[in-house]
């Protein structure tokens, strides 16, 4: 069982924002649903928690309604392969209602934050040649959607 679990709060969506994401990712399902009884504070027999993983990591979904917004302070990240991983999950996650940010960071249509991140922008940023890092970290800051091209090109300008 894995010790500490993501709980993503959601006002009466859950169970509808966990097939969009199960969708999204190998390794994923839904593992459980429990619904409201007639003890509340939901309406009977509407879904209340949704346990589900994610490319095999544990997550839960609660229907608690909507007094609680997301911040980009708690967000999903996804370390992705290449560009082409990066641009198939910005698309989804940017359709119907998302919302883009800067750095790779977005809200998807249920309102989580997400960055989408390409791990070799990693290494591009913690690079020993401070130099090029540098101008690897001001191309991300103009971007959106990061590009690993646009970022490997700063990086190699001099």
């Amino acid at each position: 069982m894995q010790k500490i679990v993501t709980n993503l709060w959601f006002d009466d969506n859950a169970e509808e924002a966990v097939e969009f994401y199960c969708s999204l990712f190998e390794d994923s399902k839904v593992l459980a649903v429990q619904r409201y009884t007639e003890a509340g504070p939901g309406a009977p027999g509407t879904v209340m928690v949704v346990d589900f993983e994610l490319n095999g990591q544990h997550f839960i979904a609660i229907n608690g309604g909507s007094a609680m917004q997301y911040t980009y302070a708690m967000s999903l990240l996804v370390n992705c392969a290449n560009q082409d991983e990066v641009d198939r999950l910005w698309a989804a996650l940017t359709a119907d209602g998302g919302r883009e940010d800067q750095c790779g960071w977005l809200f998807d249509k249920h309102g989580v934050p997400w960055q989408i991140w390409p791990t070799e922008c990693t290494e591009l940023l913690m690079s020993p040649d401070q130099a090029a890092a540098t101008r690897a970290t001001k191309a991300m800051f103009g971007m959106k959607k990061i590009s690993i091209e646009g970022m490997r090109e700063a990086f190699r300008a001099a």
